[in-house]
């Protein structure tokens, strides 16, 4: 059996970065003869086996044809005789289109290790538009690999299929999985920048697309332009590691300003209520996880608050901490205040230094938490004195603690 590594484990070898998982490519075989090897098969589309001890993928060499819209309109042909440069021919971009025999030797028939080695991500051949989704892939390793070149007539081919209408095809749930792979890569603003760039970010998402060019106050923003803003926000959330929830409510949460009547620039009042419908609504068109989809809404409509912790009465922000369920979910309150920082250091605050609200808002959430809700209910008789009274008693607590957490600063 002729059996060779491709894909991202070599690509990743040449790299220097660690190889995850191994994908192999069969010259030569039939599926019987793979199931009397005693592979198992997994392909639904097309032979694939899982290795019987070490459960690794082996899929026969095979070709597509083009036969329909989509990323789904192929006839796929698995055969002994197509060989591995024709397997290889189908694939998107050069570097991912290596070969690496078991001995270790190199098959490159369209000089992907050249192309790694120069820094450039460029398409295989003509094929490379018969598959909408590899425009967001290509994109995708961008971001993944933020010191590589796009090769120009990469870009060309991808600005003629977004001119196409291809992408309209794919599903939304293809759609998020590249979105969501490329906000936690190493730069996810290069696959927003890349999109835009070619034509497909207005395609996939417009009401990202519209923040380029709109203009916001210099004296709170100075990069200006609400798009910019926004790529350095989530770019600092993946600086700082933060997971999916986060980086997706960091791209959505100032939607709302490609929305603001032109007469009132560059203000943006209100945008919080607009970006948290725009929110939920682009999150239900691509069928996003409700844990990113509901976080994202409830950062759009409070960010605009958590940065004027110093500004808020206790009152205020007693209200705004029980309108984020604090309480019960101190945690996902805690991530609210991470996504709050992106936001203020995506303006051109000096990173690594401590988000200013930071202090304030621990001091606040110790008080607040530490009113005992069940005690409190326990001692009072009408149940509807209930929500009054401990709210008044969280106001009490961080009036206290928010006065002596002033004195100790100045002091």
């Amino acid at each position: 059996m002729r059996a060779y590594v491709v894909g991202g484990a070599v690509r990743d070898a040449l790299l220097g970065l660690p190889v995850k998982d191994r994908d192999w490519v069969v010259v030569g075989e039939t599926p019987e003869a793979m199931i009397a090897r005693g592979f198992r098969p997994v392909g639904r589309d097309f032979p694939v086996f899982l290795h019987p001890e070490t459960h690794e993928e082996y899929a026969l060499a095979r070709t597509e044809r083009k036969s329909g819209r989509g990323y789904t309109g192929f006839v796929c042909h698995a055969a002994p005789d197509v060989t591995l440069e024709e397997d290889l021919s189908r694939r998107d971009l050069t570097i991912n289109a290596i070969a690496r025999e078991a001995e270790g030797a190199l098959i490159d028939p369209y000089g992907g290790a050249r192309d790694l080695e120069a820094g450039i991500l460029r398409h295989v051949g003509p094929a490379f538009t018969e598959d909408p989704l590899r425009v967001l892939r290509t994109a995708r390793f961008a971001a993944r690999l933020p010191g590589f070149s796009l090769a120009p007539e990469t870009l060309s081919l991808m600005r003629s299929m977004s001119e196409s209408g291809e992408l309209d095809h794919l599903t939304p749930e293809r759609v998020w999985k590249e979105l969501s792979r490329g906000l936690m890569e190493k730069s996810p603003s290069r696959m927003f920048r890349i999109l835009r760039e070619c034509g497909a970010l207005v395609c996939i998402l417009p009401e990202l697309d519209r923040l380029f060019g709109v203009p916001q106050p210099p004296a709170y923003h100075p990069e200006i332009d609400t798009g910019e803003h926004t790529m350095q926000v989530i770019d600092h959330a993946a600086q700082a590691g933060h997971g999916l929830e986060i980086r997706w409510a960091c791209l959505l949460h100032d939607l709302g300003k490609g929305e603001t009547p032109a007469d009132i620039l560059p203000h943006h009042y209100d945008h919080e209520t607009r970006s948290a419908l725009l929110a939920g609504q682009v999150s239900e068109r691509l069928r996003v996880p409700a844990y990113c989809r509901d976080f994202a809404v409830l950062f759009a409509r409070e960010h605009g608050k958590l940065g004027l912790i110093g500004e808020m009465r206790p009152n205020t922000i007693a209200s705004l901490l029980e309108r984020c369920d604090c309480a019960r979910r101190p945690e996902r309150f805690r991530a609210l205040l991470d996504a709050a920082a992106c936001d203020y250091f995506g303006r051109g605050g000096n990173w690594p230094a401590p988000w200013p609200s930071a202090a304030s808002w621990q001091a606040g959430m110790e008080a607040f938490l530490g009113v005992d809700a069940g005690a409190l209910a326990r001692s009072i008789k009408e149940p509807h004195q209930i929500p009054p009274r401990l709210h008044a008693a969280r106001v009490d607590a961080l009036r206290k603690c928010l006065t002596h957490h002033e004195e100790k600063t100045i002091s």
